[in-house]
């Protein structure tokens, strides 16, 4: 992964947990009218095609899902409760159903925009509260994020430890230890109650 490069579809056609992993110290960026906002990837949770419950896959294919069974490297954006836009990133190869959940970033291009846009001084602590900062809408389900306006470029190393967690924020398949962050980043949407893994490090292979 080289600093700077935009992730082209191969990045993405992986099992959906290595590039949870991967994605951690990489930078989301969206170019808008108003301006370029963007933040290192520090939160991500996989969802797997397969004995996976939470996965938007489990029950099949419908017309509010048919993203996730595109291509890899494709903006999943949905509506959650009714009120947040989350962000996924497809992986695997067409017809799958993974993806990876991009939780929280560390701040950097265009925060007087951010905090503009979320109108509170917490930017990017959650996965509804950063597509709102970056200005990520509905409109982008099915963007190719391997290109502009919005895409994941390489960036630093993580600095903190990554760990995994289980899941939060869901109903089933929480047992599941699908979370990946970097230990101790104040942008993590809620710290570890307990650690499934230490040590991570990207490049690794799922076991």
């Amino acid at each position: 992964m080289t600093k700077g490069e935009v992730f082209g579809t191969a990045f993405y056609d992986r099992d959906p947990r290595e590039v949870a992993v991967d994605l951690l110290g990489c930078v989301l960026v969206h170019e808008t009218p108003q301006g370029v906002t963007s933040g290192a990837i520090v939160e991500t949770e996989a969802y797997l095609c397969v004995d996976d419950p939470a996965c938007h896959a489990y029950k099949g294919l419908t017309m509010r899902n048919r993203t996730l069974f595109g291509r890899p490297g494709l903006a999943y954006v949905y509506l959650a409760y009714g009120a947040h836009r989350l962000l996924n990133a497809v992986c695997e190869e067409e017809g799958k159903g993974s993806a990876v959940l991009i939780r929280a970033l560390s701040p950097s291009e265009g925060q007087d925009l951010m905090r503009e846009r979320r109108g509170k001084k917490d930017l990017c602590t959650g996965p509804g509260k950063l597509t709102q900062a970056l200005g990520v809408d509905l409109g982008l389900d099915g963007h190719d994020l391997t290109h502009q306006p919005l895409i994941i470029r390489g960036g630093d190393p993580p600095e903190g430890e990554i760990v995994s967690t289980t899941r939060i924020g869901i109903s089933r398949g929480t047992e599941l230890p699908y979370r990946y962050l970097l230990l101790g980043d104040p942008n993590v949407s809620v710290p570890p109650r307990s650690i499934a893994g230490r040590g991570l490090r990207r490049g690794q292979k799922v076991a």
